[in-house]
């Protein structure tokens, strides 16, 4: 008997039409371009601990050469180092322990002061800086979750620190009142600013990236237009576009006393760890942010809505980005808002959420670490002669370590990592 069965089209969408006949169809490239998109971002940010140590441990050893080599009695001895190389060693150990230790001594403990309250402020100026490291690292992180690039910190940080700096000062309000509202106006404000970027991302497609640094700018010049032309703000009579500073009432008190600039900023940063942490791993939403993240298409197949998880996770991004600059114009700068609150953090941000592997705990680490580097560095610069930019330049390094997994791996010789 004859077997009369034929070959089956491909099931594919467009690989035939309606009436069974073949057609031909142009390869989707779009779709494609986006997952190896959405494949990168995944392996960056979601490498193991190894290598985001190792990473960092490169960077600091990258910043101990230039250290060395801008170092004049490093350069000087290193004229004669065949005659006498023990000159030259002594030199280098000389220059690069004591960047480091002057480093330690601004961040962690001073030890060369007998006061103990004193010895100590360098731990809780490290923890003020990394506050709203942490709160713009899980905005960022958070976004990173979902696939979506979050560029848009400065702004959101700029848009949010206005708004609660109007609240502050520009309202009379009993503390118990005050204080409360401007970080809740900021905050809404802020959501309100990544979720544009989120809502666009749904509705037409517009990508992230685009949107977000466009919005960097917008933000930036309303603001502008908000304090240089005397438009919401009542602003002192200067040439820098500042407004008055926070009521007493808007101000996050110091958790430690007068002696100490830490204030509540950096608990509310441990607060929000806590609250994203609980949300990405326990709860329903966390499971859809995560989901789309993966894999989108399959998650519209669940049944999810990747539209409006778009437009959520990107509100809470913004909120989050939100509280940072809350943070900078309640506690750390509360002399008044200008246009440099963000204090580029709303960048670092994407730095922390790297090293954090995008993870809550991770990202606490990262913002602790980056806030060692901020304080440490002054001391570093004040002490030692040497340019606080070479923070920079160590930070720069670890989002290049963090960005070629491989490199690190290959310069470490590890074994490659095994696909999951």
């Amino acid at each position: 008997m004859t077997d009369t069965t034929k070959p089956q089209p491909d099931d594919k969408p467009g690989a035939a039409t309606t009436d069974g006949a073949p057609q031909d169809v142009e390869p989707d490239v779009e779709p494609e371009r986006e997952a190896r998109s959405r494949s990168l971002l995944k392996e960056i940010a979601s490498g193991d601990a190894l290598s985001g140590a190792l990473a960092v441990l490169l960077a600091v050893f990258v910043g101990s050469v230039m250290i060395a080599a801008t170092d004049e009695g490093v350069r000087e001895t290193l004229s004669y180092i065949t005659a006498r190389p023990s000159d030259f060693f002594s030199a280098l150990w000389d220059a690069i322990s004591g960047a480091y230790s002057a480093m330690f001594r601004g961040a962690i403990f001073n030890y060369n002061l007998d006061d103990t309250a004193q010895q100590w402020r360098p731990l809780t100026e490290t923890l003020k800086f990394a506050g709203p490291l942490i709160l713009g690292g899980l905005g960022v992180g958070i976004a990173f979750r979902a696939a979506l690039f979050n560029i848009g910190g400065r702004g959101q940080m700029l848009i949010a620190g206005g708004a609660a700096g109007l609240v502050g000062s520009q309202i009379d309000l009993p503390m118990a009142v005050h204080l409360p509202l401007a970080i809740l106006v900021g905050m809404a404000v802020g959501a309100l600013w990544g979720g544009i970027a989120g809502l666009l991302k749904a509705r037409t497609g517009a990508h992230e990236v685009i949107v977000t640094i466009m919005l960097n700018y917008v933000a930036y010049y309303l603001l502008f237009y908000a304090l240089a032309e005397d438009f919401l703000f009542k602003t002192p009579a200067s040439n820098n576009p500042k407004s008055l500073p926070m009521n007493e009432t808007a101000i996050l008190p110091k958790v430690l006393g007068d002696r100490f600039n830490l204030h509540l900023g950096f608990v509310l940063a441990l607060i929000a760890v806590g609250v994203v942490w609980w949300v990405i791993n326990r709860s329903t939403l966390g499971y859809r942010i995560r989901a789309v993240g993966e894999n989108p298409h399959a998650a519209r197949a669940s049944g999810i809505n990747v539209g409006r998880t778009y437009t959520v996770v990107m509100m809470i991004a913004g909120s989050l980005l939100g509280l940072a600059g809350v943070n900078q114009v309640l506690g750390t700068v509360s002399s008044g808002v200008s246009l440099d609150l963000d204090a580029s953090i709303g960048f670092d941000a994407i730095t922390v959420a790297l090293l954090g592997r995008s993870r809550p705990l991770g990202i606490l680490a990262a913002g602790l670490l980056f806030g060692f580097l901020k304080a440490g560095g002054f001391t570093m610069q004040s002490s030692e002669n040497i340019s606080v930019d070479l923070v920079l330049v160590v930070q720069s390094l670890i989002v290049l370590f963090l960005a070629a997994p491989p490199l690190v791996r290959a310069i470490f010789r590890l074994p490659a990592q095994e696909a999951k």
